[in-house]
């Protein structure tokens, strides 16, 4: 029998981020990394950008920045504003509503909007549009080196959404964010793409309508998709949902993957397309809901033999669901489309009457306390109680 595949808490969080500190044994030591932290907040600064701050441009104040920095940008439209970031420990983010970034014919040592390529860098509320570049391989943000972490932000138009670098200590984090729209259309730019980097996470965000390409790919060591909603949407041309060309460890949890009659890859999801790169070779599938309307396969995994277990998900629609041995799966779920009474509205939450709701059998690991939530502002809701059907959504009540 298969391994079972580790899963994260996930009664708690999405994750737990940080660590925790060793016991500091002597008082001087203590007075020494006090005097450390307040001469580091000291020496920070507040950053305004905008037409009454102190700097006119997004670009004058990524040149001005140092490490530890916030820069707050006043809401509005910046046209032909690129930037490079390579500071540590620094906060870039929006004030006053949404800053909206567009290209305009220019961009940052023509690859991006922005190029990050710092330490432990934040972006919160900052909309990146139609990046476009002379190799057709531009991306609202390219993401080289550094721990990045993305929240309340969107990707729009734009040949890439975010595009990294191979760099195995790398980390990308997404959250509450929307991608929509991005591609060149050869097939070969997609709305999120993720290069050999050593975790990627995406919680609480919305990828739609890829020009061509895939609504998520990464070929990262370690992957958290959790309570997200991939949705081709209706006449939508992407190709897969989601990819792990590369295989790795990839824990899918809660999300909604649907995939348009239209659709460039009657597949949903791939796992090892072109190669098993990593030691770890892990694929957990739990209280997803996946939606076929093109027929094909929900699931194909090409190379390698990955620990895989399948638990407590929703099918919908003719795709074969063909699991490769050995495998584990449990409480697998066959819908039918009068069980969401709102589907033409694209309102996944199944009706109380449904013939495989409660059915779910108690995980090893515990049910799900979030969900998604399909309404703007992006972001997740937590359950009073624990998940008691398959699928993404708990149903109507």
């Amino acid at each position: 029998m298969a391994k079972l595949v580790d899963a994260p808490d996930l009664g708690s969080g999405v994750a737990i981020r940080g660590g925790s500190s060793p016991f500091l044994g002597t008082s001087r030591f203590l007075i020494v990394l006090l005097s450390g932290l307040l001469a580091h907040q000291a020496s920070a600064a507040v950053l305004s950008v905008g037409p009454k701050g102190r700097f006119p441009t997004i670009q004058s104040a990524s040149l001005a920045a140092r490490d530890g920095d916030e820069i707050v940008i006043a809401a509005g439209d910046y046209r032909a504003d690129t930037a490079v970031w390579f500071q540590d420990r620094l906060t870039i983010r929006a004030e006053g509503g949404p800053v909206r970034l567009w290209v305009d014919g220019v961009s940052a040592e023509r690859k991006a909007i922005w190029v990050v390529r710092g330490g432990n860098i934040r972006v919160e509320g900052i909309e990146f549009h139609q990046a476009h570049v002379p190799d057709r391989n531009g991306a609202g943000i390219r993401f080289e080196r550094g721990q990045l972490l993305i929240r309340n932000c969107r990707f729009l138009d734009n040949e890439n959404g975010i595009l990294t670098a191979d760099d195995a200590a790398a980390s990308l984090t997404i959250q509450d964010s929307e991608f929509g729209r991005n591609g060149d259309g050869s097939g070969k730019t997609h709305n999120l793409y993720v290069g050999h980097i050593a975790r990627l996470e995406v919680t609480g965000s919305y990828f739609h309508h890829a020009n061509m390409g895939h609504l998520l790919k990464s070929r990262a060591a370690h992957n958290l998709i959790a309570w997200n909603r991939l949705d081709d949407g209706e006449e939508g041309r992407a190709s897969y949902e989601l990819e792990f060309p590369d295989g790795g460890e990839a824990q899918v949890i809660g999300n909604l993957i649907r995939q348009s009659s239209t659709t460039q890859n009657r597949t949903l999801i791939s796992y090892g397309a072109e190669s098993t790169v990593y030691k770890d070779n892990r694929l957990l599938l739990m209280h997803n809901t996946l939606v076929s309307e093109a027929g094909g396969d929900f699931l194909v995994v090409r190379k390698g033999a990955p620990q895989l277990a399948a638990w407590n998900n929703v099918l919908l629609g003719t795709a074969e669901w063909k699991l490769p041995q050995p495998a584990i799966e449990s409480g697998t779920a066959k819908a039918v489309a009068s069980d969401f009474p709102g589907l033409t509205r694209g309102d996944y939450r199944p009706r109380s009457t449904a013939s495989w709701l409660g059915k779910a059998p108690t995980l090893p690991t515990g049910a799900p306390r979030l969900q998604y939530q399909h309404r703007f502002p992006l972001g997740l809701e937590t359950l009073a109680m624990p998940a008691t059907t398959a699928g993404y959504l708990q149903p109507i009540r």
